[in-house]
């Protein structure tokens, strides 16, 4: 087919349920409820899983990118991504993707019409696997027009028209079904570092939750470090989902899993944990995702507190604290 399984030297980093029965609709409060049909971060009518940049205002963007999607891969390249680790490129770095939407068994695309042109299709051809990638990941697929797409174990493999130079990773979380490439074909996703020692009065090892009370929001949670500990209005407790993907979570980083154990003075009512569709793994607390905030930058900060009317700090029960 054309594919070189031979690995080279290479050129050179929501909405998703978890049915836990834990979680049911009795514990939220109405005013943190999402209301019935509303959808956060959507895409724009009309758009699909794919977004909206295949219309007027990116027709010729998405036109170049969808001639480039005629090329194959060539050399593939291993990117390091300060975000999600190691990413999957194609020969100019050019950051490679997969479609939730999508089958790997059997591989089938199911990216059609305006969607590949917001999303090239990577053809099926001259693909070399990257230095450090197993060289049988690699296959391909008939598409419905009878071309041939490259797939990476099983996975249909595209660009998108909005990345414009090598290394642009827009593509992550797009209509949260879109997501960077790692080199094994799964989401990319990078390890968790170690947690930073506490600093000094944090009073608690990192990789703990406990209770701090401030003279604004009274008692609320702060993680390991003494860092303020947010609920997103636009996530759900039931079906538990975040809706903070991409740009959202680099600025609003997900809290680990935290042992029980390791949580003083936090209700246990929907102590659980969220497998998000980027691969990381979320602590909830009463259903809700809950996250820090990069804009806190010592123990006791709290300048997430009510920003964009939608973050707000968590009351030992995981229920928001609205008081600014």
């Amino acid at each position: 087919m054309g594919i070189k399984r031979g690995t080279t030297l290479a050129a050179v980093a929501v909405v998703v349920a978890l049915t836990a029965t834990a979680c049911g609709g009795d514990d939220t409060k109405a005013g943190d409820a999402k209301p019935a049909g509303a959808a956060s971060q959507a895409p724009a009518s009309g758009a699909g899983d794919y977004g909206s940049d295949y219309g007027a205002g990116s027709a010729a963007g998405a036109a170049d990118a969808a001639g480039s999607g005629t090329k194959a891969a060539g050399q593939l390249a291993i990117a390091q991504n300060e975000q999600l680790g190691s990413v999957l490129a194609d020969s100019a770095g050019f950051t490679l993707y997969r479609f939730d939407k999508d089958t790997a068994k059997p591989p089938k695309s199911n990216c059609e019409g305006d969607c590949a042109k917001t999303w090239p299709v990577v053809a099926a051809g001259d693909a070399t696997a990257a230095a450090g990638m197993d060289p049988s990941l690699l296959g391909e697929v008939v598409r419905t027009d009878g071309s041939k797409q490259l797939t990476v174990a099983g996975w249909p493999v595209y660009r998108y028209s909005k990345d414009t130079k090598a290394g642009e990773t827009n593509g992550q979380g797009v209509g949260g079904t879109w997501f960077a490439l790692a080199p094994d074909g799964k989401k990319a996703a990078k390890a968790a570092a170690p947690a930073p020692a506490a600093p000094a009065g944090a009073g608690q090892a990192a990789g703990a939750l406990t209770v701090a009370k401030d003279p604004k929001l009274g008692e609320h949670i702060v993680d390991g470090n003494g860092m303020t500990v947010y609920r997103f209005k636009k996530d759900t407790a039931w079906p538990m989902a975040s809706n903070c993907t991409g740009d959202c979570v680099a600025k609003w980083p997900v809290v680990p899993p935290v042992d029980k154990a390791n949580a003083k003075g936090i209700v246990e009512k929907g102590y659980s944990v969220l497998d998000r569709p980027d691969g990381m793994k979320q602590q909830a607390i009463d259903c809700w995702p809950v996250y820090t905030f990069t804009g806190d930058k010592k123990a006791g900060d709290i300048n997430g507190q009510g920003v964009g009317g939608t973050w707000y700090a968590v009351s030992p029960d995981g229920k928001l604290i609205t008081t600014s």
